[in-house]
């Protein structure tokens, strides 16, 4: 059981949002595939404990990973008092996600998310939970060598931002007690709600 601020010790969040791990890769993989056209199953992740088959030379396809999470300096705290009461800490992340696309079209298909990602129509299902688009870079050419041959990449860096919020279990204050010493004289005190 996770502890609260009544019994002491490390406290871990009861709750975050937007969603984060394999939700939002499956929201970054479900908004590549939606913007390019390319089959879902064929926009994967880029790192797998067990990675399915390379599709055909004729098919074109996207692994994606995100290579940065920065986070920003400053995070706010600000304690809630309804029911036995609980604290809010927000910050701000920016996540560099790399799209690697494969196959005959992956210069369109990388040009397509790169437009894809400006029309304020796509964004609402990213803005929905918190996430905003701040730049997509140039395409690059790179290549893989897969048994032996090469196999042409195209790169593209997105960078998005994001409102993290963790709320943790720091419950209210209902009382006090203690004492105010001066050098004649010490002063108990009980506060209650």
């Amino acid at each position: 059981m996770a502890n609260t601020s009544a019994t002491g010790g490390p406290l871990v969040p009861s709750s975050t949002t937007p969603v984060e791990d394999d939700a939002f890769e499956d929201l970054i993989g479900n908004t590549i595939a939606a913007l390019t056209a390319i089959d879902r199953v064929n926009v994967r992740p880029r790192w797998q404990p067990k990675p399915p088959p390379m599709p055909p030379d004729n098919v074109s396809w996207c692994a994606f990973g995100i290579m940065e999470l920065d986070a920003d300096w400053g995070a706010h705290q600000q304690h809630h008092p309804e029911g036995d009461g609980s604290t809010e800490l927000t910050r701000h992340e920016t996540l560099t996600i790399l799209g690697s696309f494969y196959g005959p079209n992956g210069y369109s298909k990388a040009s397509q998310l790169r437009d894809g990602l400006w029309i304020k129509q796509n964004w609402d299902a990213l803005n929905a939970v918190g996430v905003a688009l701040l730049e997509c870079s140039r395409a690059r050419t790179a290549s893989d060598i897969i048994n032996e041959r090469f196999i042409r990449r195209i790169d593209l860096e997105m960078q998005f931002r994001r409102l993290i919020t963790r709320s943790y279990p720091i419950l209210n204050l209902l009382s006090a007690q203690g004492s105010i010493s001066t050098p004649d004289a010490t002063q108990p005190f009980i506060v209650e709600t």
